[in-house]
């Protein structure tokens, strides 16, 4: 069904039609049995995909990556579509518009998104007086960045600003310095600037009265040596896991036009074209360490053997996100009913 209605909905703009779908789901989730019949239609009711993961139990291992729900505003509806955890974000210390529109293109030929949003966001304040008011207890994921505005040589003010606005409403953090959208970031992946970051908000985390994780989610265009730094950084700080990965840059092997790729323009790459590169980096990672450093999977995940694909490389739970946009709103039934049934 939900490929009957896809037709409809990509005939819009892509960012109109997300926020308009998400205030549909969000009234239809408010209305009288609307929550139980989204619950029923979307949720997996497959058992044994439990995972315990950082003091926490995750109910199946198929979350929903940051860049979705950018201001924790439809956390509840989105429990009720089946994900083991949601990860808001990315958000900054203060509100900002993010890049002019339009930012956000559709691939279809190719089962991806291009996206330069450029950390669009109300700012962490915001998100996190939403978060104090959701009615579920879905695992919440907090990603967090800096303000396009700041400076790298600032960026780690922006950071604990971030990480002190949703310390309580949050059950783990990441570390966003591998967005291609927001100018300069990725420079914050080079080893002393990350190793800086890292320590100081492992620090602020020491000085809680009980720790929260803190993983950090790096792009999928490093080369074995800058992982080998990420990975000896990892270790160092005591950081909680990995997020792999985020989009690339890259425009290699693309199904669409090379022509309509270049009127799009900058911007980071979703989807099936990023779903090999993700995994190298996985398995590439999980080689050298092991179950030591915890991996959270994320990179053209559409299917059960998808999911299955990046367990298998050494990931311990995954995230979709452009999989979500073109495989629909039961995604992640699919997928558990998949990874139950292998």
């Amino acid at each position: 069904m939900y490929q009957l209605i896809k037709k409809l909905l990509f005939s819009f703009p892509p960012e109109n039609i997300h926020h308009g779908v998400m205030r549909g789901l969000k009234i239809a989730h408010s209305l009288p049995l609307g929550k139980k019949l989204i619950n029923a239609f979307c949720s997996s009711k497959k058992t044994g995909l439990e995972r315990e993961l950082w003091g926490l139990t995750f109910p199946n291992p198929v979350g929903l990556a940051a860049g979705f729900d950018k201001d924790a505003r439809y956390t509840d509806e989105l429990a009720s579509l089946g994900f083991g955890f949601v990860e808001i974000g990315t958000v900054t210390p203060l509100a900002q518009p993010g890049n002019d529109q339009p930012r956000l293109f559709r691939l279809p030929a190719d089962k991806a998104l291009i996206n330069r949003m450029g950390f669009n966001n109300e700012g962490a304040v915001a998100a996190a007086k939403r978060l104090l008011k959701r009615r579920s207890n879905i695992i919440i994921g907090g990603n967090i960045g800096k303000n396009k505005q700041t400076p790298n040589e600032e960026a780690v003010s922006d950071y604990e600003k971030c990480f002190h606005a949703l310390f309580d409403v949050v059950d783990y953090f990441v570390v966003n310095v591998s967005s291609p959208n927001t100018p300069n970031l990725r420079a914050l992946q080079e080893k002393e600037p990350l190793k800086q970051l890292l320590h100081h908000l492992q620090l602020l985390n020491a000085q809680k009265t009980k720790s929260k994780p803190i993983l950090l989610k790096i792009a999928p265009d490093l080369t074995p040596e800058q992982l080998d730094d990420i990975i000896e950084i990892v270790q160092e700080t005591g950081l909680a896991g990995i997020v792999a990965t985020n989009t690339t840059i890259s425009r290699e092997g693309l199904q669409t036009p090379a022509e309509e790729v270049t009127a799009i323009g900058a911007g980071g790459l979703s989807g099936l074209p990023v779903k090999d590169k993700s995994t190298a980096v996985i398995r590439y990672i999980h080689e050298r360490v092991g179950k030591k450093i915890p991996i959270i999977a994320a990179g053209g995940i559409f299917t059960a053997a998808d999911a299955r694909e990046k367990l298998e490389a050494g990931a311990v739970l995954v995230q979709v996100y452009t999989g979500f946009i073109y495989e629909g709103p039961t995604i992640a039934k699919k997928i558990c009913a998949g990874l139950t049934n292998q």
